[in-house]
């Protein structure tokens, strides 16, 4: 993962984020920093002949709190993609929940990017080459994302109530 260790993280957290993928440790920290972007499919480009697949986000900032930012992740070395329970329409709203990386015949494998709805999209790489760049300035959110483990457990009612 490429991150300058020697600037203090709350310097870091107002420079534009920049990582880099080679493996399935460095991809969960992608997946983590782009949990709850948004996007349209419109956002994802294929290009077979070029073998990479490039998508826009509208990240939400947790390192920065409250903002949001566009984002583009970009994968290399990419050999085939599917598509499964995705919405096509072209300013449908995708919600991406995680990325995982699973290994097949080393360097390559499989990466599922994982949205809300159940939907995936599934990459088959000839090795893990991911690149996440912010380009945009940051905005404020109109409302940070919620999880369902976010809220408070319901209170069961008491007995003999």
């Amino acid at each position: 993962m490429s991150t300058d260790a020697s600037t203090p993280d709350s310097a870091r957290a107002s420079e534009p984020l920049r990582l880099l993928a080679e493996d399935g440790e460095d991809l969960a920290i992608i997946s983590a920093a782009l949990q709850d972007a948004i996007l349209r499919p419109a956002d994802i480009v294929w290009e077979k002949a070029a073998r990479r697949l490039t998508i826009e986000f509208s990240r939400f900032c947790w390192e920065c709190g409250g903002t949001r930012v566009r984002s583009a992740m970009q994968f290399g070395d990419v050999q085939a993609v599917q598509s499964r329970g995705l919405p096509r329409l072209p300013d449908t709203h995708l919600e991406l929940l995680a990325l995982d990386f699973a290994p097949g015949d080393l360097p390559g494998g499989w990466v599922t990017l994982m949205f809300a709805g159940g939907g995936d999209l599934r990459l088959e790489v000839e090795c893990l080459d991911a690149v996440v760049v912010d380009i945009s300035d940051r905005w404020p959110a109109r409302a940070a994302p919620r999880h369902p483990e976010d809220e408070p457990a319901p209170v069961a009612a008491e007995e003999g109530a």
